[in-house]
């Protein structure tokens, strides 16, 4: 039996953070650890992850990229599940996320998509559509094999102790999910499920300087690792892997 570790980042949104604690709570297949960390929040997420009976962290550093590795940092599992406090996941999220790796042992990284709520069907459909089916399209071309959507993923908790290191964990302005698909070792499995779906609120479309603010944090994470990280090198290095392991086996 494999244990699992859900990671929490939560800034001031202890009313969604309670509604995902009690998703968490109505999983068919428990976590072992919830781990929510306080991003030096104002109000009261701390009480309401402590009444939820999760285990609180506080990063007073402000943002999503150090809130999420300090999370990392402190789950005690075999896996580190993630979401966001916005993330409302189904009652099979764990029992799937656990299906997949103890079926598959060499998987490292296990992500899927998200599906909008709190908001009409259009933007729901164009932001599932086009945001995230652009960001996992786009970005899988750019890195040459899935990107991790922050808001719903899981790995082995082996994967962060290599990469930790190589992160940019204390920029706050970095595109935390892209920094971590960057960074993570060529022999890494990576693979996107797309039955693995968690609810996500809208939020970032109901205004420009938010959805502005995700976007410029994508291009300035892709800017920060170029042109080491290009496509083109990304796709040599995998090929010197491939061939590596091919004469290893011969």
């Amino acid at each position: 039996m494999v244990t699992i570790s859900v990671v929490i980042p939560s800034y001031n949104d202890a009313c969604f953070l309670a509604a995902a604690l009690d998703a968490l709570a109505a999983q068919l297949r428990p976590a072992d650890e919830i781990v929510v960390v306080d991003n030096g929040s104002t109000d009261d997420t701390s009480d309401v992850a402590r009444a939820a009976g999760a285990r609180v962290v506080v990063e007073p550093l402000r943002g999503i990229w150090p809130a999420a590795s300090a999370g990392y940092d402190a789950a005690s599992g075999d896996l580190i599940a993630r979401l966001d406090a916005d993330s409302l996941p189904p009652v099979d999220w764990l029992a799937h996320i656990e299906a997949e790796f103890v079926l598959s042992p060499e998987l490292g990284v296990l992500t899927g998509p998200g599906e909008f709520y709190d908001c009409t069907p259009l933007v729901a459909a164009l932001g599932e559509g086009l945001y995230i089916g652009g960001y996992f399209w786009f970005m899988g071309w750019w890195l040459t094999e899935p990107p991790i959507f922050g808001s719903n993923f899981a790995m082995r908790r082996t994967v962060w102790r290599e990469v930790r290191g190589r992160v940019h964990r204390r920029d706050g302005t970095v595109h935390d999910d892209l920094d971590l698909s960057y960074h993570l070792d060529p022999g890494v499995v990576v693979v996107y499920d797309p039955t693995l779906r968690v609810g996500i609120s809208a939020r970032p479309f109901n205004t420009w300087s938010g959805f502005s603010r995700r976007l410029n944090w994508a291009f300035r994470t892709i800017r920060m690792h170029w042109p080491d990280e290009s496509p083109m090198r990304r796709r040599i290095a995998r090929r010197a892997l491939h061939s590596a392991a091919s004469h290893s086996q011969a």
